[in-house]
This record gives C-alpha cells, sequence and structure tokens, in this order.
C-alpha cells in the first residue's frame, strides 16, 4: 500500500502531537511541519525527520493530507486553501468561526470529494466509544466538564473551549434535531465566560443538562445517561464507566432487580485513534467518524449557547465581550 503524504500546519502544543503520531505510523509519510515560526518549525522538523516550511501553500501537489492545529480564527482560510489544493483535511475543533464558514468548507469537500473530518477529539475516548455501543434511546443526559483556569484557551468562551467536546458527543449520542436551548453563565477571570450551563432539548423529548468550567479547583470529566432501564455513568479521565440495568426479576413485588456492571476502558491513545480514522476514511474512500457536518452541528449549537450567554448576563453580571 502506498504510503499517504501528510503534513501538520501549526506546531504549537497540539500541533507538536499530531506531527509525532503521523511520523510513527509506518503506512504514512510525515513530509513537513508548517509553521511561521520557523524557529519553531525547524525544531520539530529535526526531531522527527521532515520538512519544515512557513507557509502552507508550499504544500500543494506535495501531500495528500493535513492536520491544521492553528488558532480558530484561521481555521476557515487555511482549510479552504488546502481542499482547493485537493488535499484531505483534519481541522481541529471548533471547525470554525462561523456556521457559513463551516459551510463553505462542508460543500467544498464534499464538490472535491474529499475527508473533511474535525478534531472533537473526545469521540475516540474508549469510554466514549463503549458507551456508543450501549446506547439506544437516551432520554436524560448529565455532564460536568471542569477545569483549573490555563490562558491557554482562554481567547475564546468556556463554550468553545470546553463545552464544544460535550456538545458534539450529545448530538451523536441523541442523534435528533435541537428544538430549544437555554444557557447561563459569567466571566470569572477572563473578558468572556469561564462558566456555563446549558439546557439543550430535542425534539423526541430527551433533555441535556451540559455543565463547563475553567475556573474550578480540579479536574472533572464526567457524563451521565439515563434510558430506559438503564443508567450509565461516564468518567472521561479514569476512561471508566458505572452501568446499572434493570433485571428480569424482582428483589421485592413490584421492584425489579438491578444489575450493575464496571467497565474499565484501555488507556488507549485517542489522537493516535482519530488520526488513524482520518486516514482510514481518505483510504476507503468513506465519511469521516466526525465528519464536518458533525463540527458545523456542534458549532451552530456552541454559537446560539454563546448567543444566550451575551445577551442574557445574570443579575448583578455585565455582559461578557462580543
Amino acid at each position: 500500500m502506498k504510503p499517504l503524504r501528510a503534513a501538520v500546519i501549526g506546531t504549537g502544543y497540539l500541533g507538536q502531537f499530531h506531527a509525532e503520531k503521523y511520523a510513527a505510523l509506518p503506512d504514512t509519510e510525515l513530509v513537513a511541519v508548517v509553521d511561521a515560526d520557523m524557529g519553531r518549525a525547524n525544531e520539530t522538523a529535526k526531531r522527527l525527520g521532515c520538512q519544515a516550511l512557513s507557509s502552507h501553500a508550499d504544500l500543494a501537489g506535495r501531500v495528500d493530507a493535513v492536520s491544521i492545529v492553528v488558532p480558530t480564527r484561521l481555521h476557515h482560510a487555511v482549510a479552504m486553501d488546502m481542499l482547493t489544493a485537493g488535499i484531505h483535511v483534519l481541522v481541529e475543533k471548533p471547525i470554525t468561526v462561523t456556521t457559513a464558514e463551516a459551510a463553505e468548507l462542508v460543500d467544498l469537500a464534499s464538490a472535491r470529494d474529499l475527508r473533511l473530518q474535525v478534531g472533537h477529539l473526545e469521540r475516540f475516548n474508549p469510554a466514549v466509544l463503549a458507551l456508543s455501543e450501549m446506547v439506544t434511546e437516551p432520554m436524560f443526559i448529565e455532564s460536568h466538564r471542569l477545569a483549573p483556569f490555563n490562558p491557554r484557551g482562554a481567547d475564546v468562551s468556556v463554550v468553545l473551549d470546553l463545552m464544544i467536546h460535550d456538545i458534539d458527543i450529545i448530538l451523536n449520542l441523541v442523534g435528533r434535531p435541537v428544538t430549544r436551548i437555554d444557557a447561563n453563565g459569567v466571566p470569572v477571570i477572563s473578558n468572556d465566560i469561564d462558566i456555563a450551563n446549558a439546557r439543550i432539548q430535542f425534539d423526541n423529548g430527551c433533555v441535556a443538562n451540559v455543565t463547563a468550567s475553567r475556573v474550578s479547583l480540579k479536574s472533572e470529566r464526567k457524563m451521565r445517561l439515563f434510558q430506559s432501564n438503564a443508567y450509565i455513568a461516564l468518567d472521561f479521565q479514569n476512561r471508566s464507566l458505572d452501568v446499572r440495568r434493570k433485571g428480569e426479576g424482582e428483589t421485592h413485588p413490584g421492584i425489579p432487580d438491578i444489575h450493575s456492571e464496571q467497565v474499565a476502558c484501555d488507556s488507549g491513545d485517542a489522537l493516535m485513534s482519530e488520526i488513524k480514522a482520518f486516514l482510514g476514511s481518505i483510504r476507503r474512500g468513506e465519511r469521516p467518524i466526525v465528519s464536518g457536518e458533525d463540527g458545523m452541528r456542534a458549532l451552530a449549537t456552541a454559537i446560539e449557547i454563546g448567543r444566550q450567554l451575551r445577551e442574557n448576563p445574570l443579575p448583578g453580571q455585565a455582559a461578557p465581550d462580543a
């Protein structure tokens, strides 16, 4: 099988990891890394044995696929250039700044028969993959994604920084249109929303209550899902599931017995799984697991939550920066 030629655009904190994964794959050739900071690009290129470039335009005709790991405001322009050049794209989340930009990428990828995958990494968490196999028709979902403050993500609200992970997972699990969103949140340390809660309702009656904070004392990433005859609790950090199912028998007349199951998943390598899935979709000509449409849908939901947070500040709170 002919190796796929790949490049990584952006060699910051996360871009370094993307480049390492491509370099480690035997059926993939890491051709180049790209960064406006040539010192950083040269350092990465030397370590991984590839070329350093200062402009992504120089990749045209030289690679089959790219990871785009640059600031969100640049996603649309860089991805448009790569798709126009006939290159398959894995773009970090959120897909773009606006849904109009996202729609342009989706339409161009479709017109060129190119794969467009969005880097919602939690979809490749082994515990999330196990959860997906257990879900039938969820009726209530509760998620908490809490983290200490990190200036690295403070250029956007907590919704686009953290909550969008859970938004994408929930939209995928429920698989139904959203009919109503109610959101509240406040800035605490940054000039944008640092803690937020959203209640998302779907057309089948399912409700998701989603909380995200980047001003917590500890990290916590958990999701609880209720469906007919089952309750499932997922711990993203420990990659474990606690499953309670209604049994066939009764503990007392009219009271069913409950079967408990603890599922510990392998630690895995979610980023490597994500990149392998992207490259596999290219080789098979298939829709990516996290498609451009998925990324656009998560973005649209996050944008509506953000709109409500800006336009409806809590009593005594000034509106966050637009």
